[in-house]
């Protein structure tokens, strides 16, 4: 697994202004807390129409990627920013930008699913990409709601045949 070349562990993780990005925003910073290693944010963008479709005439996307990302960091973190916290805005398709960024990273953090596509799949494709394409180890963190029901039934599990004390 390999780190930057100044030693220090680089956690990457990407948001897309969902509040599943705000999560694995959080979970990542944890890691590079506990790694002493610092955190890189990722807001991609891209432009998706439908044909013959036009944009609002005054729509700025980077004013709203900006908007979208200052808004995520402060969902997580208020107005304490971790120190050496980095963030970059781009435009491209969100997984190939990712995965290029897990180069040389710790690990890459992202939610199961972001803003886009078919609310019934358990993996984004921008999740499932970089899972099975980046550079490095991917956290990909499940929505609160799975979460907790997953550590409901690992408890559960846990006790099975079990005393209390």
């Amino acid at each position: 697994m390999s780190a930057p070349e100044s030693g220090t562990p680089r956690i990457v993780v990407g948001v897309d202004g969902s509040d599943a990005s705000v999560d694995a925003l959080l979970e990542a910073q944890r890691l590079a807390a506990a790694l002493g290693g610092t955190l890189d944010v990722h807001l991609v963008w891209e432009i998706q129409l439908v044909p013959g479709a036009f944009p609002p005439p005054d729509w700025d996307p980077e004013r709203d990627a900006e908007q979208a990302l200052t808004a995520a960091l402060a969902a997580a973190f208020g107005e304490r920013p971790p120190e050496g916290l980095r963030t970059t805005i781009s435009r491209g398709q969100p997984s190939r930008i990712l995965i290029d960024a897990s180069r040389g990273a710790r690990m890459l953090v992202l939610a199961s699913r972001g803003l886009g596509g078919f609310t019934g799949l358990l993996l984004g494709s921008v999740s499932a990409a970089c899972s099975a394409h980046a550079h490095c180890p991917v956290l990909i963190v499940p929505p609160p709601a799975r979460a907790e029901t997953a550590g409901e039934e690992s408890a559960g599990e846990e006790s099975i045949g079990r005393k209390a004390p």
